[in-house]
């Protein structure tokens, strides 16, 4: 046995341990933790929460008191990326600090038929940033949504408790909920790890959270990484009765905008142009007081001035489909499943205590590979850069002591998707951002400080600049061996679609 199947087959013991002992992890490895002294973690990730659906980014029609306070707490960053503009690919990469073209991972697992193959489960030779903190003694919980894993008969290989989790509650290959109601069943699906003990009208995303609260209650002496990950706010749209009804009252109270709701774009795709959807509110405002009750829960155990809390979407808003998307990101263009900066620019907020400056904004770009070096270097571990090959450790910005060292973001998405998306990739370099369009090579370029809602092509004004993010972007995508399907193979799937 290798090392790393050593270490695996440990990560499997302390999880079958875990298992038999509820959400804890017995009274010997408690006492061997008491009072590390060690920098605590809890990860929130939302799924398919835009840009601007929040109070502290902007909106006014969704109300998010909880994550704003957290926001007045810690460092908002405004140019914060998801490795791709949709799930499986950008959770992937937080876990491992690997850009999705280097995993493999490029499209949502399970996903319809595409012209270039991508893996369809993070391989479990990866060493995630779970299984680094469990390793300097972490408790590990994952909650909600992994999607991280084949639809075989051999899922639960892939599961989160097989990649560093001690617990794992509500995490399969489900990309979303069957409906946010339990038993969270439809057609005979439902998530699989989700325990029972449901009762009639109970909420996903608050039965997500009672869990959670039952972790921090279980492994309140530390150190832990709670990793709460939201179904929410993906689709089914379904909200809490009460709470779509206040929403509902809201939107009829909405001023006229004086334009179109919807506006076609694409062909038979359509943008939304308001925040106004109040089913996707109420899924909003759950959300929002999920993070509520772990901030008091951190309170009332004592631990939050020793706990540093994340919180971050996995890509844009769902904005432009063919039929009503739920939510606007405006003044970005475009949403989930884009490469414009509505697919991909998203909400992001770090607080930790004693270290970041409350109230702090940050603009320098960072992306989603950049959570696991950060977090090694928050809690003074060393950093494994041969894991996390394309992280920047954002403890810099954190700290104001400087900038990041990097010259570009990418991105590689060469698939179809229901928003009318066509396979592309992209780079962002300063100001600049240049968008390839596989199917014919074309390319676009825009300048993010000047143009935010990247409606001004410089691409033919600016050849030289277009040239340069172009070559940098081949290079990048040589590098990380990332699988480029050609226009001839693009023209063939159509054909046979």
């Amino acid at each position: 046995m290798n090392r790393r199947d050593f270490l695996k087959a440990l990560g499997f013991g302390a999880a079958a341990l875990a298992g038999s002992a509820g959400l804890g992890l017995g009274q010997a490895a408690s006492a061997a933790r008491r009072k590390s002294g060690k920098l605590n973690f809890v990860f929130f990730l939302i799924d398919d929460l835009g840009w601007t659906d929040l109070g502290c980014y902007g909106s006014t029609f969704y109300e998010t008191p909880n994550i704003d306070r957290l926001a007045s707490e810690g460092m908002r960053f405004t140019d914060a990326y998801a490795a791709c503009p949709v799930c499986s690919p950008t959770r992937g990469s937080i876990v491992t600090g690997k850009y999705p073209a280097r995993l493999g991972i490029t499209q949502w697992i399970g996903g319809p038929n595409q012209p270039t193959p991508y893996r369809h489960y993070l391989p479990l030779e990866e060493v995630t940033i779970a299984e680094a903190l469990k390793r300097a003694g972490y408790a590990t919980g994952f909650v909600g949504k992994w999607h991280l894993a084949t639809r075989d008969p051999d899922r639960a290989k892939y599961y989160p408790d097989r990649q560093g989790f001690d617990v794992n509650i509500g995490g399969d290959s489900s990309g979303a909920p069957p409906t946010y109601f339990w038993p969270y069943s439809r057609r005979n699906r439902t998530l699989e790890t989700m325990p029972p003990g449901g009762a009639e009208g109970e909420y996903l995303t608050d039965r997500l959270t009672d869990e959670s609260l039952k972790f921090l209650d279980a492994n309140k002496d530390g150190p832990f990484l709670l990793y709460l990950s939201h179904y929410a706010v993906h689709t089914p749209i379904e909200s809490k009765q009460a709470l779509t009804d206040k929403y509902k009252s809201r939107a009829e109270k909405l001023p006229e905008t004086g334009g179109p709701k919807f506006a076609p774009v694409y062909g038979r795709y359509k943008t939304r142009m308001v925040q106004d959807n109040p089913a996707y509110a109420g899924m909003v405002q759950s959300v929002d007081e999920s993070v509520g009750r772990v901030m008091k829960k951190l309170a009332e155990l004592g631990v939050d001035g020793n706990t540093a809390i994340i919180f971050m979407s996995d890509n844009g808003g769902l904005s432009t489909v063919a039929r009503e998307g739920p939510t606007c990101n405006l003044p970005l263009r475009a949403g989930k499943g884009w490469l414009y900066e509505g697919g991909i620019r998203e909400p992001m907020i770090i607080k930790w205590p004693g270290v970041v400056r409350p109230g702090g904004v940050c603009s320098e770009p960072v992306t989603s590979t950049d959570f696991y070096p950060t977090m090694l270097q928050m809690t003074g571990l060393p950093l494994t850069p041969e894991q996390h090959v394309d992280g920047v450790s954002m403890v810099p910005l954190l700290k104001g002591t400087g900038r990041l060292r990097r010259k570009a973001i990418y991105w590689h998405y060469p698939h179809y998707h229901g928003s009318g998306n066509k396979p592309s990739g992209a780079i962002r370099a300063g100001d600049y951002k240049l968008i390839e369009w596989y199917e014919d090579n074309s390319i676009e370029l825009y300048n993010l400080k000047d143009d935010l809602g990247e409606q001004n092509d410089l691409a033919s004004s600016m050849p030289k600049k277009a040239a340069e993010l172009r070559g940098l972007l081949h290079q990048w995508l040589r590098q990380t061996k990332a699988t480029v399907p050609t226009p001839e193979q693009l023209k063939d799937f159509r054909k046979k679609a």
